[in-house]
């Protein structure tokens, strides 16, 4: 008893040590821990990379191969020509949506210069239907007059060298590269190999847990596998009707670029809540280079449909997939862009639910637990 009692004196006196370390050195671990991320960053994405193409590879190889029974060398062969066509159907989403919008964004630049004289005129005539001072005018006038200059001095002046910026480019573009195919190849990697994973995952708990801990670990596992894989289909789901609705609505409206706004937007509803707003930032953009007037009856059209998506599709899509109600989701996504930014948005919204799902297991097990106690010591 007295050497139980020392040990839980020795961890308290351990525990508040620990938390003063931390505090006093809170900028230092956040540093050290950034750089830790930095370094592991292509295994990371790797892992998040097998975790969203497991949801397909595994549709692909149970529902469509797996109907097909060839013998030996088809099972074997079957796991990589899934996840062959799961990267090829992923690049191909990406590459068709990069071919739609780069070569627009160009054009629009490029109608943008052309129509600055245009829009010069335009702004010119509104003033003067307001009766604005001439001298204000003649002001806004030469402002547009030199609107190039001031962009082109602009640049000039916080440009760099040649030299240095080819050579940063260059160490950018390796950089990006080479963790790129890490990240890939770690995916794939853990996608041919995730029974073997499994095995060793097993062994090592078998060793060194206990059995009840090592049951506890696993149904955590099962569970945050469930609710991830739900989590990245229903949000492809939600971002497939999101991107169809605007597409229809912008029809409906006769706004330009209807197809390519649509692509980019569902593509970018795929980040939680707020994701269709950077594609409606890049779509107002393209629209407003061909009509001011239509860019705003884009932005209201997204503002209100953004809204019904908010409060009525994603809390019954997503929400309803990975057991969490719209108010968590909500709060998931705020919390997770304010602490990771875009990845946090995306992460923030399974692990909660994860949470919810854990807690809500916690809470029940502990009223059944309660109520066992309550009808023991009634019959006593």
């Amino acid at each position: 008893m007295k050497y139980k009692t020392k040990r839980d004196i020795i961890f308290i006196i351990s525990y508040i040590a620990f938390i003063i370390f931390a505090l006093v050195n809170f900028e230092s671990i956040l540093k050290f821990i950034s750089h830790v991320i930095n370094i592991f960053s292509p295994f990371l994405l790797g892992i998040i990379l097998a975790f969203v193409l497991n949801v397909l590879v595994n549709f692909i190889e149970k529902k469509i191969f797996g109907k097909i029974k060839k013998g030996k060398l088809w099972n074997k062969i079957k796991r990589p020509i899934s996840i062959t066509i799961s990267l090829v159907l992923v690049g191909l989403i990406i590459v068709l949506i990069m071919n739609l919008l780069i070569p627009q964004l160009k054009n629009s630049v490029s109608l943008l210069t052309d129509s600055l004289p245009e829009y010069k005129e335009d702004i010119i005539d509104i003033l003067n239907r307001f009766d604005v001072d001439q001298d204000n005018i003649n002001k806004v006038s030469e402002y547009l007059d030199n609107f190039s200059k001031i962009i082109t001095d602009y640049i000039k002046d916080n440009s760099k060298d040649v030299i240095t910026v080819t050579t940063e480019v260059a160490t950018s573009v390796i950089s990006i590269v080479s963790k790129g195919v890490i990240t890939v190849v770690f995916a794939i990697y853990m996608l041919a190999q995730k029974e073997t994973f499994n095995r060793q995952i097993n062994k090592f708990m078998e060793a060194y847990l206990k059995p009840r801990i090592i049951y506890k670990i696993k149904n955590i596992a099962a569970m945050a596998n469930k609710t991830f894989s739900n989590f990245v289909t229903g949000q492809c789901l939600e971002a497939l009707i999101f991107g169809l609705l605007c597409f229809i609505g912008m029809l409906i409206f006769r706004l330009p670029y209807a197809a390519t706004i649509s692509v980019l937007i569902g593509f970018t509803a795929l980040i939680p809540v707020f994701g269709a707003f950077i594609g409606t930032i890049l779509g107002a953009f393209l629209i407003c280079i061909v009509s001011p007037f239509k860019a705003i009856m884009f932005v209201i059209f997204i503002v209100i449909l953004q809204q019904i998506e908010n409060n009525l599709i994603y809390p019954k899509v997503v929400g309803k997939s990975i057991g969490l109600p719209g108010m968590w989701v909500l709060l998931a996504v705020t919390v997770g862009a304010s602490v990771g930014g875009i990845l946090g948005m995306f992460i923030a919204t399974p692990l909660c639910s994860l949470f919810y799902a854990l807690l809500t297991q916690l809470v029940n097990d502990r009223i059944k637990k309660n109520r066992i106690i309550n009808k023991v010591s009634a019959k006593e």
